[in-house]
C-alpha cells in the first residue's frame, strides 16, 4: 500500500520575495492600522509565512500627523522614556509627541505588535513613516494598501 507524504513549505532566507506597500494614514485609527502593519511587516497575509523567517515586507506610511484616536485617548495616552540617570523617568502626553514625533506614535504601536526578538528588530526596520504625504520610495513602486 502506497503511503502520501504530506510536505509543507518552509521558507528560506534569501528565497522571499519582498514587495512595497503604500498606506495612506489619513483619517485612520491608530490600533486597526498598526494591526494591518504588523500583520504585512511580519509576513502573515502570505501563504509562505514561516515564524523565524523575515518573510514580511515593506510598508511606507504618510499623512502620519491626520491619524485618529477614539474617545479620550488624546489626552489620557502617555508615552513613557527613561534617561537612564536616577530620577530620569518622564512620561509625554500624546498631544506633545504629536505635535513634535507624529512618527513615532505609529512606530511604538506598531513595534509593541511585533515580535520582542531581532527578528523583530528587522521587521520593524522595514517600516517607513513619513508626517506629510510625500516620500523618497517611488522608486520601489509601492502599492497602495487597503484596509
Amino acid at each position: 500500500m502506497a503511503q502520501c507524504k504530506i510536505r509543507s513549505y518552509v521558507a528560506k532566507t534569501g528565497q522571499v520575495d519582498q514587495s512595497w506597500y503604500h498606506v495612506d494614514a489619513t483619517g485612520q485609527r491608530l490600533g486597526r492600522m498598526a494591526t494591518k502593519i504588523a500583520t504585512v511587516l511580519m509576513g502573515k497575509h502570505k501563504p509562505i509565512y514561516t515564524p523565524h523567517v523575515d518573510t514580511g515586507d515593506f510598508v511606507i506610511v504618510t499623512n502620519a500627523r491626520q491619524i485618529e484616536l477614539t474617545g479620550n485617548k488624546t489626552n489620557e495616552m502617555t508615552y513613557p522614556r527613561y534617561s537612564y540617570y536616577p530620577g530620569g523617568y518622564k512620561e509625554d502626553s500624546f498631544d506633545k509627541i504629536m505635535e513634535r514625533f507624529p512618527d513615532r506614535i505609529i512606530r511604538e504601536a506598531v513595534r509593541r505588535m511585533l515580535p520582542k526578538s531581532k527578528l523583530g528588530v528587522v521587521m520593524l526596520s522595514k517600516l517607513k513613516i513619513y508626517a506629510s504625504d510625500k516620500h523618497p520610495h517611488a522608486a520601489q513602486n509601492p502599492e497602495p494598501f487597503s484596509f
